[in-house]
This record gives C-alpha cells, sequence and structure tokens, in this order.
C-alpha cells in the first residue's frame, strides 16, 4: 500500500511564499505522473500544477508564472513552490499520484490528505 504524505501548508500573507511537499511511502518503483489539485470552499477541485516521468510540466494559468512543481524521484516526493500568493489561491491543496508501480501493484492512482493554505490580504 503507498500512503501520500503532504507538508508545508499553512497562513501567508499575499505577496508571500510557501513551498508544498509531498511524499510517497511504500514499495514505490516509479511514478509515472505527480499533480497538485486544490479546492477551495464551494467549489470543485482543480489541477493546479503536473509533472511527468520526463519532466515535462503542466500549470493552470491562474498560477503560471508564481508557482513551480517539481520532483525529486529519489525520494519520491513532489514540491510545489508557490510564490506571490494571492487570496484567491486559498484553498485545500491535495497531491496525486498515478500510474504507480510498486513491487506488488502497477499503474494505480493515490491522493494525499490535503493540506491547508491560507493567503490573508
Amino acid at each position: 500500500q503507498v500512503h501520500l504524505v503532504e507538508s508545508g501548508g499553512g497562513l501567508v500573507q499575499a505577496g508571500g511564499s510557501l513551498k508544498l511537499s509531498c511524499a510517497a511511502s511504500g514499495f514505490v518503483i516509479s511514478i509515472n505522473t505527480w499533480s497538485w489539485y486544490r479546492q477551495a470552499p464551494g467549489k470543485q477541485r482543480e489541477l493546479v500544477a503536473a509533472i511527468t516521468t520526463v519532466g515535462l510540466t503542466h500549470y493552470v494559468d491562474s498560477v503560471k508564472g508564481r508557482f513551480s512543481i517539481s520532483k525529486d524521484s529519489a525520494k519520491d516526493t513532489v514540491y510545489l513552490q508557490m510564490n506571490s500568493l494571492k487570496t484567491e489561491d486559498t484553498a485545500v491543496y491535495y497531491c496525486n499520484a498515478d500510474g504507480v508501480k510498486t513491487s506488488s501493484s502497477t499503474y494505480n492512482n493515490y491522493w494525499g490528505q490535503g493540506t491547508q493554505v491560507t493567503v490573508s490580504s
């Protein structure tokens, strides 16, 4: 069984920065795509950023130029550096690992428990 553990959320003023981390535990061999999603109160969960095995990245338009996704495959960890934060970035942020191959299974999808990011004005 694979578990994703997130950290790094918190309260920050507008214009500030936070860095989220998400580490996978378990007998992980490879992960095809890491993603960060967020869900604000009363809104649907949306994809924020994604990074593939070979390092290709994708960002939702609202965070381009402010957020940066990266990964450390040796540590089975993904990061989301968030700069120039805005109040509208306030949400619960979830990491997702897709196409996860372990010693006992292949190509499963896993979610983290979520971490709250609150940006004050």
